[in-house]
């Protein structure tokens, strides 16, 4: 194993001495797909859309981005957003979007690529990686749900799956056809609980399901 892939395995078993538990929800992303279809041309990713959004819902739950720390909470005046980036030779980094709750989104874009680039090339700074919360994506890869393991010295991580079509009961009470992904938080429950999780979820669901242009005000 290379260095980077033995760094990935102390990581890793970090989170067998945390009590974790996981938390899934499905959230309707036709309006997202619109917006980022409309928004794409000028440079944004979906990355970005994602942490924007991630970011300004844990701004409204400071506990999902705290961290225990020995007997006590440990709650971050920033938040970072990471994102789990596999490497062509083996490895994981986890390039953090700083401050992404204030941010604009392009800001968020342009930041992003360059981050990935420099990251394929082994150019990323150790202190670009690791937020106080985290996302894994592998949406666009097919898989319809998957868990994550959560990161070291943090409280919370996501993994996102990707977007299908799937009959839902629509408010008039007729069956009809909308996009859902399936997200899955991984959470410390030694200060996160449950009904903080869900929580969490459910106002990231209306975030994106009903209000996502606020992502650009």
């Amino acid at each position: 194993m290379n260095g980077m892939q033995k760094a990935v395995v102390k990581n890793m078993m970090w989170s067998n001495d945390v009590p974790t538990y996981q938390v899934s929800r499905a959230i309707t992303t036709d309006k997202m797909d619109a917006l980022y279809a409309k928004l794409k041309p000028k440079g944004v990713t979906v990355s970005a859309l994602l942490a924007k959004a991630v970011g300004m819902t844990l701004a409204k739950h400071p506990i999902m981005n705290a961290a225990y720390v020995a007997d006590g909470i440990k709650y971050n005046a920033n938040i970072d957003v990471a994102m789990a980036v596999a490497l062509p030779d083996g490895g994981l980094v986890t390039p953090a979007l700083r401050a992404a709750d204030q941010n604009d989104l392009y800001s968020l874009s342009k930041e992003w690529k360059d981050m990935v680039g420099r990251t394929m090339e082994g150019k990323l700074k150790p202190s670009e990686m690791g937020g106080t919360f985290t996302i894994s994506n592998l949406g666009m890869f097919g898989v319809s749900t998957f868990v994550s393991i959560l990161p070291p010295d943090t409280g919370a991580i996501m993994a996102v799956a990707s977007s299908t079509p799937t009959f839902v009961q629509q408010p008039n009470g007729m069956m009809g056809m909308v996009k859902q992904m399936t997200v899955t938080l991984t959470c410390d429950h030694r200060h996160i609980y449950g009904a903080d999780a869900a929580k969490f979820l459910k106002d990231l669901a209306e975030l994106i399901e009903t209000d996502i242009d606020s992502i650009l005000y």
